[in-house]
C-alpha cells in the first residue's frame, strides 16, 4: 500500500521545525558518567555499537533534546566556559541516551568531558564534576560510512522485524520508515519502538527495501534504500543501505539558519 501517514509526518515535521533552533548557541551545565557503559547501554538502543561513535565521546540528552529518540545519533559541539581549564574548541559528542537529570542538558562520557580541557588540564576538569557550558548542534561525520541497518536480536523471522539505524551523517532526524519486498510497491510503515529502533509485525516476504523520511530544509526528504536485507536476514547482522545522509536541515530561527552565526 502507499505510505499511509503522510499527514502525520507533515505534522511531525512542523513540530521539529517549530522547536528547532538547536544550531543556535545555548547555555547550560554538563556533568559526566564515570563509566562509559552507562551510555553504551542507553535508551537509544545502540548497545556496543556506540563504542565506535565519535571516539567514545557520547552523551545523554534531556528530553527536550532527545525528542523521544528522534535525536539519537545527533551530534553537538560543547565547550566549557572555564577558560583556565578549557579550550575554545571544546569537543563534539554523539547522543546515545536520555538524561533525566534536570540540572544539566547533557551528561557525557568521561572521555568527552575531559576532551573539553586544555592540554594537561583534563584531571583538574574531571575533579569539578559539573561545569557551565555553551553548546550547539553540528553535523555528524562518520568518515564516509554509509547509513547502516542492524537487525535487532528481538526480531523473529518471518513475523517480526526490529532494526536500528547506524551512522546517519549530516544534521537531520529520521521521522518515517516504510518497508516493502524488493521489486514491490506495496509499502507498509514501521513504528519507532524506542530510541533509534524501528519495528513492524507486518514483515513482507523475500528481500527487503526501505523508504525513509528525514527532516531536511523546511520539509521532509525521501530516501530509498534498495535491496538492503536479504530474504534470509539474520539477527545481530549489520547491513549496508548504500546511502549517505548528509543533509543540513534548515531552521526557522534567524540568525541561526542563515549561515552567519558562528560558535564563539
Amino acid at each position: 500500500m502507499a505510505f499511509p501517514i503522510v499527514s502525520c509526518l507533515f505534522f511531525l515535521l512542523m513540530i521539529y521545525s517549530a522547536t528547532a533552533c538547536d544550531r543556535c548557541v545555548h547555555q547550560s551545565k554538563v556533568a559526566y558518567f564515570s563509566k562509559a557503559s552507562a551510555l553504551q547501554s542507553g535508551a537509544c538502543g545502540y548497545g556496543s555499537s556506540a563504542v565506535g561513535f565519535n571516539g567514545g565521546r557520547l552523551a545523554a540528552a534531556v528530553p527536550s533534546l532527545y525528542k523521544e529518540g528522534a535525536r539519537c545519533g545527533a551530534c553537538y559541539q560543547i565547550r566549557c566556559k572555564n577558560s583556565k581549564l578549557c579550550s575554545k574548541e571544546g569537543t563534539t559528542v554523539t547522543v546515545t541516551d536520555q538524561n533525566t537529570n534536570n540540572q544539566t542538558d547533557f551528561v557525557v562520557s568521561s572521555r568527552a568531558f575531559s576532551a573539553m580541557a586544555n592540554q594537561g588540564k583534563a584531571q583538574d576538569l574531571l575533579k569539578l564534576g559539573i561545569v557551565d557550558v555553551e553548546y550547539k548542534r553540528v553535523p555528524c561525520d562518520f568518515k564516509n560510512k554509509n547509513l547502516a541497518i542492524r537487525v535487532e536480536q528481538s526480531s523473529k523471522r518471518p513475523n517480526y522485524l526490529a532494526i536500528t539505524f547506524l551512522y546517519q551523517g549530516g544534521q537531520t532526524e529520521i521521522v518515517g520508515v516504510d518497508i516493502a519486498q524488493v521489486g514491490s510497491s506495496n509499502w507498509s510503515f514501521m513504528s519507532r519502538n524506542e530510541g533509534a529502533v524501528w519495528d513492524t509485525s507486518r514483515v513482507p516476504k523475500g528481500a527487503l527495501q526501505f523508504r525513509l523520511v528525514v527532516t531536511a530544509g523546511f520539509d521532509g526528504k525521501w530516501y530509498w534504500a534498495k535491496a538492503v536485507l536479504p530474504a534470509n536476514w539474520r539477527n545481530g547482522v549489520i547491513y549496508d543501505t548504500r546511502l549517505q545522509i548528509t543533509d543540513i536541515a534548515q531552521e526557522g530561527c534567524s540568525p541561526c539558519d542563515d549561515g552567519t552565526w558562528k560558535f564563539p
